[in-house]
This record gives structure tokens, C-alpha cells and sequence, in this order.
């Protein structure tokens, strides 16, 4: 797996408030059907081993999400589809999907979620129903990722806010006491690490110890950033992007995650954010521009580049 060098332009690497190379080790990033369609060769952009999740947007034929699978795994990368309780109809289509997903990629992780539409399409509208059905272990998936959102998130909030979603963490944690899957908490994008680390603390005093694989934005325009962020949900630090826009100077810079990394890496060095286990990249600005911010960052170059 990748490793991303943490450090502010301005600081060197033995500055002992900076960042240094491994911080966090490693670092998973996201597509979609249509997305990857226009990668001609994952082995020519991600460094060998990089989990690939497969977003699901509600709507998408299954059988567009099972051929990009098929696709990227036979690429020789883990792929790691969405599963979204409330775009799933009931338990004979889900046994059906990981079926496919087994038969045609071989496929044997999930990010496991309820999903971004308001109205289940069925007979689920929780990650914890899917979780319950025991399909997945049954099948013999060997990692099972949830969702974590450290700034809330609307759906989230009208029902309850963090004291439901505490409680939902520690069913999960339970749940993975139980299975035989690896469990980790994968979060939504965040543009500052203060409400991250607050979150991430949070989080270990409720008794929840699962690893949190903490989404950050790649490079990116700053509109698309912003369209990005609030259709999405995210919270307070959205903040961030706003004062950028108001800076003239930087309006028309693409955004990098370089002051969100720094500040975590930091964090850890003064004992923060130990919960927070790797980075999984949103690629908002595209997968190549997002695997090259990775590896100028001190992560090694894909395949293709070493040979």
C-alpha cells in the first residue's frame, strides 16, 4: 500500500511539529462505473494493492457495478463494491448481488452503508439489516467496512443525531466481535481535521475500537470541491472551502488536502487520532490527478512508472 508523506511545503521532515513519511500507512481510493470506464489500466495510475471501493449509486444496474468489478479485480487490485440497504429490494436480491459479485470478480469485501436516497426501495433502510441477514458471512467475505460520518450527516441527524449513530457504532462493534470479517468504520470527506480528531475520540470513548479509514478529498477545483461537499452533506468544515472562495488568490488554484494531512499528522505525533488507521481518497478532480497527488506526497509510484 501507498504511504503519504504528510508535510506542509514549508516544513522539512525533521521538523519535529511536521509530518513525516508512513504517518498512515496506506490508502484506499473510490470510483464509479462511469469513472473507471475512463481509466484505460488501473496498473498504469494506483500502486500495486490498492483497495478499490465501487460506489453504487442508486440506479445503477447491478450488472454495471458487477462488469467494473470484475474488471478492476482481473487488474489484479482488491475491490471493495458499496452495498446500500435502502437501494436494495430484500434479502433474495442481496444474496443474489454477492452471489454475482463472488461468481464473476471473486469478490469478498463490502462497504456496507444505508445509502443516500430518503425512501428504501424495499425492506431495508440500515447497514445493520444487511449486517443481520448473515449473507455476507456466509459467503465468506473476509472484510466488511461501514459507514462513518464525523461531521453528521442529514438523514442521520433527523433521526436522532450522534447519540443514534454512537449506539449504532457499538452494534457494529459488537456485530464484529461475531464475524469472521475485518470491520472498519470508512469515512465521508472532511476538509479539517479538528472536527475529525474530536470525532475520532469521541468515537473510542463510546468503546468502539473498529479502525477508522478516514475519506479525504483529492485535488480538485474548488467548485467542484463545493458542489461535491454540500450535496454530500458534509459538515462544518466545509467552512474551509468557503474561506478559500472568498480568497481571490486561490480561487482559481485547485484545491489539495495538504492542511488537512499535516494538521492529523501533527495530531499523532502529539498522541491524537490513534483510531485513525489510513486514508481512503474521494478522487473529485479525477483517479489519475488523486494517485499522482498520493505519490508525489512520498507514496511509491504505481507499477507501470517503477518498471
Amino acid at each position: 500500500m501507498a504511504l503519504l508523506n504528510f508535510r506542509r511545503r514549508d516544513e522539512s521532515p525533521t521538523n519535529g511539529t511536521g509530518a513525516h513519511a508512513g504517518i498512515l500507512p496506506g490508502y484506499s481510493i473510490e470510483v464509479m462505473p462511469r469513472t473507471a470506464a475512463k481509466v484505460e489500466d488501473f496498473r498504469a495510475i494506483l500502486p500495486e494493492g490498492t483497495r478499490v471501493y465501487i460506489a453504487h449509486i442508486d440506479g445503477t444496474p447491478i450488472e454495471e457495478m458487477v462488469e467494473t468489478a470484475a474488471r478492476i479485480a482481473g487488474e489484479g487490485f482488491e475491490v471493495m463494491p458499496h452495498f446500500a440497504a435502502r437501494s436494495i429490494p430484500d434479502a433474495a436480491t442481496l444474496e443474489d448481488w454477492i452471489a454475482r459479485y463472488q461468481g464473476e470478480a471473486g469478490v469478498r469485501s463490502a462497504l456496507v452503508l444505508g445509502g443516500g436516497i430518503a425512501e428504501p426501495r424495499g425492506d431495508f433502510h440500515s447497514s445493520m439489516q444487511l449486517l443481520e441477514t448473515g449473507l455476507f458471512d456466509r459467503a465468506g467475505f473476509t472484510r466488511l467496512h461501514v459507514a462513518g460520518h464525523p461531521e453528521g450527516n442529514r438523514d442521520i441527524d433527523a433521526d436522532g443525531g450522534e447519540a443514534v449513530v454512537m449506539e449504532a457504532l457499538r452494534w457494529k462493534q459488537a456485530f464484529a466481535e461475531r464475524s469472521d470479517a475485518e470491520m472498519a468504520i470508512a469515512t465521508q470527506f472532511c476538509f479539517e481535521a479538528a472536527p475529525v480528531l474530536d470525532w475520532a475520540d469521541r468515537v473510542r470513548e463510546a468503546g468502539v475500537s473498529l479502525p477508522i479509514h478516514l475519506g479525504i478529498a483529492g485535488p480538485a477545483k474548488l467548485q467542484t470541491l463545493i458542489r461535491f461537499a454540500v450535496a454530500c452533506g458534509v459538515g462544518p468544515s466545509l467552512k474551509v472551502l468557503q474561506k478559500r472562495a472568498m480568497d481571490v488568490t486561490k480561487l482559481v488554484l485547485p484545491y489539495t488536502p495538504d492542511d488537512i494531512l499535516t494538521d492529523l499528522a501533527r495530531a499523532r505525533s502529539e498522541g491524537r487520532g490513534a483510531g485513525i488507521a489510513q486514508l481512503h481518497i474521494f478522487p473529485l478532480g479525477g483517479i489519475e490527478t488523486a494517485a499522482r497527488y498520493a505519490a508525489e506526497q512520498g507514496g511509491p509510484a504505481c507499477a507501470a512508472a517503477r518498471a
